[in-house]
């Protein structure tokens, strides 16, 4: 048994050192973690594949399903611009930005809620003339929070839902999470609104739609064409057009020459040079320069646009761009869209525009036919950050996907269907139908989440089986036992937030809720407070840009620095502290 549990802590030790690292994906990691318990015998093999049929990955899947339904179907972007045309104040604008995001992301995925406010606060701020930067974090934590008011709203509340029913033989209900989780909620809006300000302002100076939009700095390719001002002179020459503001990060010659851009290196036809800068800095050389904007169409051989516009837009989590480039994808023969400019925060970029290897948050401009360029972006899953057009087709196929989740929750709340039954019903409904295309369906439905927690699943068990988790919660008791009950329960909790940051929230639910519960049954104490602490300790991760998602993708639309989110973040998760552990006292009763 011994040996079990140091094996069992080894293996987690190691998969957490691995989720940290970040060099392999968290599903790769995961499976890792199984193979080796299965090598060590701490998972037996009639056992290996348990988590595949468990319920938490089919709730985790058809959730995701039906969540990315009501995000494609737009109907948020229509209600917000029939009923709030003139909201002009920043308060104002940030109040109903964060709100709508957290209540919607009580009932669809918390990204996917961000995903389709993220081009309304934009909007927003072009209304109100203030730096999108205002709204774009408040936006994120409220995600976050709405996440946490329902059983489907974020991942962690399935999974602890599950434990729940293992060890006391009754699951939580769709809306146990509500009373605390809505508390949580409304005392986060309060304080996002009057507090939102300890976020720097990153300042904008917005133009038009064809023109990147934000102030940080975006990379392009301006080529030395025969009638350029600075054709056959220096780097010194063309950087005067610059007033400082745009730095020369290479030169390519032939093809395959690379001239280093020391100030006195000369320019000349064909030449294609990496040129960094704010926006209307860039315009600024290029056109003065006469210089033409190549972008990434060269590489792929194509020509110009016939009718063409630019637009601004981020890559967003399932994006099919994140780790590919404008080259390996065709993305001009296929997409017919050329991408004129990358922006990626804190890091500067020294390969040319086709080559880069795209990620999640990055900032680019692409340009093609205005048209096409609303269902092109929505395949490529980059979000727009300038104002676009609302293709619901019509309100009424707008209203269906919003009456299948209505159904599914109130099957559920009603106790008409188990949750299971009740969303996977939902999701082949979605496909039925066809508010998801049929090419979607996987995508949509987060392969990688669903292989991490089938493979989880057995080896989080095993920390229970060889009694592992006894042995952490006897350290634990023993703070706990000189704690008063609040004491403890928000030890729990504090334990859950420290973890998540370096552990996806769903892995940091299977690790700790059957820590928390054996934690809670040797002082004595009902579980479920404690596994609700959990929840909200995987679902608050407000510290850092790389915890969540959300987090991530807001990250270089907002132009935030690593150092702005705990500015803002770490009152937040006080403030969640102080709410949560009375709150849960009331709602679950220790005793």
């Amino acid at each position: 048994m011994l040996i079990n549990q140091v094996l069992a802590f080894a293996i987690i030790a190691l998969m957490m050192a691995a989720f940290v690292w970040g060099r392999f994906r968290y599903d790769l990691v995961a499976c890792g973690a199984l193979i080796a318990a299965l090598a060590t015998g701490v998972v037996p093999y009639d056992e290996a594949f348990s988590g595949f049929s468990d319920d938490i990955v089919i709730i985790v899947g058809s959730a995701l399903l039906v969540s990315a339904g009501v995000a494609r179907s737009g109907i948020m972007e229509f209600a917000l611009q029939r009923c709030a045309p003139n909201v002009t104040g920043v308060r104002a604008q940030l109040v109903l930005l964060v709100a709508v995001v957290t209540i919607l992301s009580a009932f669809i995925k918390n990204i996917g809620a961000l995903a389709i406010m993220i081009p309304i606060a934009f909007q927003f701020a072009r209304r109100s003339k203030t730096s999108p930067s205002v709204f774009l974090m408040p936006m994120a934590f409220g995600s976050l929070l709405g996440g946490l008011m329902t059983q489907i709203g974020t991942s962690p509340n399935i999974v602890v839902s599950r434990i729940r029913e293992e060890i006391t033989g009754t699951a939580f209900t769709m809306f146990d999470f509500t009373p605390v989780g809505a508390a949580l909620a409304a005392a986060g809006i309060v304080f996002l609104a009057l507090f939102y300000w300890l976020v720097p302002v990153r300042t904008r100076e917005s133009s038009s739609i064809h023109e990147a939009l934000d102030s940080h700095s975006y990379v392009t390719e301006a080529r030395v064409v025969a009638d350029s001002v600075v054709n056959g002179k220096s780097v010194a020459d063309l950087l005067k057009y610059a007033r400082g503001e745009v730095v020369v990060t290479s030169i390519l010659r032939a093809r395959a020459q690379r001239i280093m851009p020391l100030p006195d290196a000369v320019l000349r036809e064909g030449d294609i040079m990496l040129v960094e800068g704010r926006p209307e800095a860039l315009d600024r050389v290029v056109a003065q320069a006469k210089l033409s904007v190549t972008g990434s169409r060269e590489a792929a051989g194509g020509g110009g646009n016939e009718s063409s516009t630019a637009i601004e837009a981020v890559v967003g989590e399932h994006s099919p761009l994140i780790g590919w480039s404008a080259q390996q994808l065709a993305l001009y023969d296929r997409f017919n869209v050329n991408l004129l400019a990358v922006s990626r925060k804190g890091e500067r970029i020294s390969e040319r525009l086709g080559a880069v290897t795209l990620r999640m948050g990055d900032v680019v401009v692409l340009q093609g036919n205005p048209l096409r360029l609303p269902d092109i972006l929505r395949e490529l899953g980059a979000l727009p950050l300038a104002e676009r057009p609302i293709l619901l087709g019509s309100v009424r196929h707008g209203i269906v996907p919003v009456l299948i989740l209505a159904a599914a929750m109130g099957s559920t709340a009603g106790d008409l269907l188990p949750v299971p039954i009740a969303f996977f019903t939902a999701a082949v409904a979605m496909v039925l139908f066809r508010v998801i295309p049929a090419r979607d369906i996987y995508s949509a439905i987060d392969g990688p989440i669903l292989v991490m927690l089938a493979t989880l699943i057995p080896v989080s068990n095993s920390l229970r089986r060889s009694g592992a988790t006894d042995v952490i919660a006897m350290w634990l008791a023993e703070i706990g036992a000189a704690l008063p009950p609040a004491g403890a329960l928000a030890l729990i909790l504090v334990v859950a937030m420290a973890v998540t940051p370096f552990l996806n929230n769903a892995a940091t639910v299977l690790v700790v809720a059957p820590i928390a519960a054996s934690f809670a049954a040797t002082l004595g104490y009902r579980p479920e407070a404690f596994l609700m602490a959990v929840a909200i300790g995987a679902g608050c991760d407000f510290l850092t840009p790389i915890g969540h998602q959300c987090n991530t993708l807001v990250m270089g639309p907002g132009g935030y620095r690593f150092s702005d989110y705990p500015r803002l973040g770490l009152p937040l998760s006080i403030l969640v502290i102080l709410v949560a552990v009375p709150m849960l006292m009331l709602v679950w009763p220790l005793r």
